[in-house]
């Protein structure tokens, strides 16, 4: 298993990334009230048959030409069942793919949410030109990054601007850290 939720979720948004997304929405929702993490991750990528939906979640099928393993949603299926939680996948080809996974947040083997400013630079690193939302909610508090704003400010320098980047990090990374429920 990964560290962190955050690399496990870097893992299925390299999936939306590699499926040609244009938009990819991830939703975090971390509750301390109702005990859960839940993780919601919507693309408009090429999707999946509904065959290829039922076998998604075993490690040894996967779409990539670069190796023969597919980890990155069979881990997040094992995380989920490890941690009383609960692993959804939908999916229409053209269309896109909706992930939804929670886990038992005080559950002892519930790793850490992790580093959401690192897991988007990354993202915006692999392609920049995806519009990206990741929106973060606490039982009080919503913190959205939409890579399309900070695209808008840019005004043509390019994202992969190394201090841009690190901006990035840094900004979801202040509004996220203070946050978290503990």
């Amino acid at each position: 298993m990964m560290e962190d939720l955050a690399m496990q979720i870097l893992e299925l948004l390299m999936n939306s990334i590699q499926a040609g997304s244009r938009k990819i929405i991830l939703k975090i929702r971390d509750s301390l009230k109702d005990n859960v993490i839940s993780i919601d991750l919507r693309d408009d990528g090429k999707g999946m048959s509904q065959d290829l939906v039922k076998k998604v979640t075993d490690p040894f099928t996967t779409s990539r030409t670069t190796r023969k393993v597919g980890m990155g949603v069979a881990f997040m299926k094992g995380l989920t069942e490890e941690c009383n939680g609960t692993f959804a996948v939908k999916s229409d080809v053209g269309k896109g793919t909706c992930i939804s996974a929670t886990v038992q947040k005080d559950f002892i083997d519930t790793p850490p949410i992790g580093d959401l400013g690192e897991m988007m630079m990354a993202c915006i690193q692999a392609n920049e030109d995806i519009s990206y939302e990741m929106i973060y909610e606490t039982d009080t508090y919503k913190f959205v990054f939409a890579s399309s704003e900070i695209k808008e400010q840019l005004a043509g320098v390019s994202m992969l601007d190394s201090s841009i980047l690190l901006w990035i990090k840094e900004y979801i990374n202040q509004n996220v850290e203070g946050k978290k429920e503990d």
